[in-house]
């Protein structure tokens, strides 16, 4: 699953029991177990069903004063239960976030490690928000969420500056260019009563054969229950991703609506894809929650698959629509 949902979720069902924690020193234990029931269909192609494992995570974290308006911190998260397959031989082998830092109210905050990017948090909102998100469209950044340094300047005014840079030496066994590598990413948001607006970019300094940078843009507006969301994110010969998103809350219950559109430049103007997503998501309790989400994706002969069993799509389809219902429950 996405995960802007359920660590918003788990930062409030933990905070009394971090505070607590905190009293005491000890670190804050942490997790979820995430179901999902997932039909999957091409239009004039095969369907399918799956019961799936959607992301259960097991975590730990901690802070402490390292001196007085000083705060030191750290994260490990681990994914890769399998929750659904009580015969798999290993789980919780991969990392999700594992980060240390510091963090102060006159210098902002500063940490290392794997975590959500800088990109990610500031503009790429809607592909982020959804549980199921199969059908959920790229913005077109590169930039991945290891080896990460990053920082978040503190609000002047209502405006942070955030920036990260991506530390991969020629030694890293995921960097196969033979020279060492500093993608990094700049972001600036700026906040102000219901209104938020945000800017990024991301250098995609990774030898991915496209050096061009991608640009991103977003402005949200908080109207008592309902948040409306735009944004615009390009990158010169690659792509160009339009979306909306609209989330309207009441009492336990939330539903939203979104429209994402990328046109692909390598491909040519008239080659797009297109995916309109509902949610509706009903919280049983402070610890759990249920959901329904429908995909409908278009684009032009964008869903490829095999028809002859060689391994290899050779026929291809103009729309997919994919619907999961699923159940969380974390504390």
């Amino acid at each position: 699953m996405k995960k802007t949902l359920i660590a918003s979720a788990i930062a409030a069902a933990t905070f009394s029991g971090s505070a607590l924690a905190q009293e005491s020193n000890l670190p804050t234990v942490y997790g979820n177990i995430q179901y999902a029931a997932v039909w999957d269909d091409i239009k004039d192609g095969p369907n399918s069903f799956e019961h799936r494992d959607n992301g259960s995570t097991l975590g730990i974290k901690h802070d402490h004063e390292i001196a007085p308006g000083i705060t030191g911190f750290f994260k490990l998260e681990l994914e890769g239960l399998a929750a659904d397959d009580k015969d798999q031989e290993s789980g919780l082998e991969d990392v999700d976030e594992a980060y240390i830092g510091v963090k102060g109210d006159s210098f902002g905050q500063v940490w290392i490690g794997s975590d959500d990017s800088t990109y990610e948090r500031s503009t790429d909102v809607i592909a982020q928000y959804y549980e199921a998100a199969d059908l959920s469209l790229s913005a077109g950044y590169t930039t991945g969420e290891g080896d990460l340094v990053q920082y978040m300047s503190p609000s002047f005014g209502g405006l942070s500056l955030w920036g990260a840079v991506q530390v991969r030496g020629d030694g890293d066994p995921e960097n196969d260019t033979g020279d060492n590598q500093f993608p990094y990413q700049l972001a600036a948001v700026y906040s102000a009563d219901m209104f938020e607006l945000a800017a990024a970019m991301d250098s995609n300094d990774n030898g991915d054969g496209n050096n061009e940078n991608t640009y991103g843009l977003r402005g949200t507006a908080n109207l008592d229950n309902l948040s409306l969301t735009a944004e615009y994110h390009t990158r010169k010969d690659a792509q160009d991703k339009y979306g909306v998103i609209g989330i309207y809350t009441m009492g336990a219950n939330r539903f939203a609506l979104s429209y994402e559109m990328v046109e692909y430049d390598d491909a040519g103007s008239e080659d797009t894809q297109d995916t309109i997503t509902l949610q509706a998501l009903h919280n049983l309790s402070d610890n759990m929650y249920v959901y329904v989400e429908g995909y409908l994706g278009g684009g032009d002969e964008t869903w490829g698959y095999d028809t002859d069993g060689d391994g290899d799509d050779d026929a291809f389809s103009d729309e997919r629509s994919v619907a999961a219902v699923g159940a969380v429950y974390y504390f």
